[in-house]
């Protein structure tokens, strides 16, 4: 079993000077747990991702905290690496309960947040095969609760197709259920907005910001150079890599990651790496280099792929069975391949035409 997939350890504990891991549950595809990272002061606790929107994950975060002499009350700072439920799911409850900052990048947007003006999630009209009932559902509980419907799935897709939400299941769940949850589902109102290079004082001591956009357009990353620890986020992980999305405000995702990759190997004074899931580990760069090469591979494999049909021309969905397993084959997979086939269009490599409504792709070299 991969590291991030495991199941959250029951103890806090120190895995850096002066920061203190506590491991969070949650249950998303590939993933058994969040770690929130505890840094102490005179004045109280500062928190680094405090896990997702759920009240088996806030029992733990208080019970885990409570056993190792930092008690919840004490939370003078949330700093959320990036917008996504996983992250900040119990920020603005910390937010509410003790007054606390809550920290982010400066681009920081959520889905949900009706109080945000998100880039590219707008509202468009229902599908006309939108099942009725569960669109009253949705529609008494946004009465219910005063809130927006913003799904991220709410749109045709840009590379041709039905919205990726049109089955119960996907409306369930980017729709219904966070308005059901909308008491713990409360999207963060950041206090402070941060540049990359910034400095963010947690437990007296002077942390840098590090933006590295790519796995979403805000991800923050924290170095403290004198004792040489970088929390990474989603950024690097260690057996795994997080997900490049093609719908996202970004112009350029995959670019952009891949960048903010090489950009790791200018921190030569990181002696470990603190990630969002599984554990810390030591090689930065190397790490780097790894999650690099791994997308080199699959941009090979899409050109590969081309080089064996009539044309040199498929759509995302048929590219993204070549990059992908069966059992992940879907919105997301389809996603990630649209953001590499932009990638390749960007970078002159491939070109895409529109038949029927629906991108096709030739990669050209």
């Amino acid at each position: 079993m991969r590291e991030e997939r495991r199941p959250p350890e029951t103890e806090a504990r120190e895995v850096a000077p002066g920061v203190i891991r506590v491991q969070l549950p949650m249950n998303m595809p590939g993933l058994g747990h969040v770690n929130c990272y505890a840094i102490e002061d005179a004045e109280g606790i500062a928190l680094i991702d405090p896990g997702v929107p759920s009240s088996r994950s806030w029992k733990a975060l208080k019970q885990r905290l409570g056993d190792a002499g930092l008690p919840l009350r004490r939370v003078h700072t949330v700093v959320v690496t990036h917008s996504h439920p996983d992250h900040y799911g119990a920020a603005q409850r910390i937010r509410a309960l003790t007054g606390a900052d809550v920290v982010t990048h400066e681009n920081f947007k959520t889905y949900w947040d009706p109080h945000e003006e998100d880039d590219f999630v707008r509202e468009v009209a229902v599908p006309a095969d939108y099942d009725a009932q569960s669109g009253a559902i949705e529609n008494a509980l946004m009465r219910l609760t005063s809130r927006e419907r913003h799904s991220p799935w709410d749109r045709p897709v840009p590379w041709g197709g039905p919205p990726p939400d049109n089955q119960w299941k996907e409306r369930f769940r980017w729709r219904i259920l966070p308005l059901l949850l909308s008491k713990l589902w409360q999207p963060p109102r950041p206090s402070r907005r941060v540049l990359d290079g910034a400095t963010i004082m947690l437990g007296n001591r002077e942390w840098q910001s590090v933006h590295t956009p790519g796995h979403t357009a805000d991800h923050l990353c924290l170095l403290d150079p004198d004792e040489g620890i970088f929390v990474s986020g989603d950024h690097l992980l260690p057996t795994i890599t997080p997900h490049i999305s093609g719908l996202t405000a970004q112009d350029a995702p995959l670019n952009d990651f891949l960048l903010s990759l090489e950009r790791m190997h200018t921190f030569d004074m990181v002696k470990v790496v603190l990630p969002a899931h599984g554990l810390e580990f030591h090689d930065l760069p190397g790490r780097s280099t790894e999650i690099i090469d791994h997308h080199r591979d699959r941009l090979q494999t899409l050109t590969e792929a081309a080089a064996n049909v009539p044309e040199n021309e498929l759509t995302v969905p048929e590219y993204s069975k070549y990059l992908f397993k069966p059992r992940s084959w879907g919105p997301m997979a389809d996603s990630e391949t649209f953001a590499h086939l932009e990638y390749l269009r960007q970078q002159g490599q491939a070109t895409a035409r529109s038949v029927e409504g629906e991108l096709r792709y030739r990669i050209t070299g």
